[in-house]
């Protein structure tokens, strides 16, 4: 085994597990305020980006065969529909968040200035949700086929 190999299987894992925990570190010993939560926010993104080069200049390869290659294949399509599953979800989920966190009160303000406001007030919060049940139903759609 050459010194490569070693720390190919040694450093690289310890090198991203400080990568990731480096973040955690950096929200834990800083106290709650704007200007640290930015700097936790980009320390995580630098650290994020440090994982995804690290990965792409200096892969782990060498370890599957060829039989298992061809049997991970055939695997990786239903990975990736379940993958797309979930961001469909994740991604609509955060999105009905933020249009109904900025609907919702503007149209409680709106009904305690004019009450007959309120069927128009419900229809942009309930447009908001919708978000959420298309990326519901694409899920459903996408998982169907794998």
């Amino acid at each position: 085994m050459s010194v490569y190999e070693i720390l190919e299987l040694i450093f690289l894992p310890l090198l991203i597990v400080a990568l990731l925990a480096l973040p955690v570190y950096a929200a834990i010993t800083k106290k709650k305020s704007g200007k640290s939560m930015r700097r936790a926010m980009l320390t995580n993104l630098c650290a994020f980006g440090a994982v995804m080069l690290c990965a792409i200049v200096l892969p782990l390869g060498g370890f599957v065969s060829a039989a298992e290659a061809t049997e991970a294949v055939a695997g990786s399509a239903a990975g990736l529909g379940y993958l797309a599953a979930a961001l469909a979800v994740g991604v609509g989920s955060i999105g009905c968040g933020i249009a109904v966190g900025h609907a919702a009160p503007a149209a409680i303000g709106a009904i305690a200035e004019e009450p007959k406001s309120f069927a128009k007030a419900l229809i942009f919060v309930a447009l908001g949700e919708g978000v959420a049940i298309y990326g519901l139903l694409i899920a459903i759609m996408i998982l169907s086929k794998v």
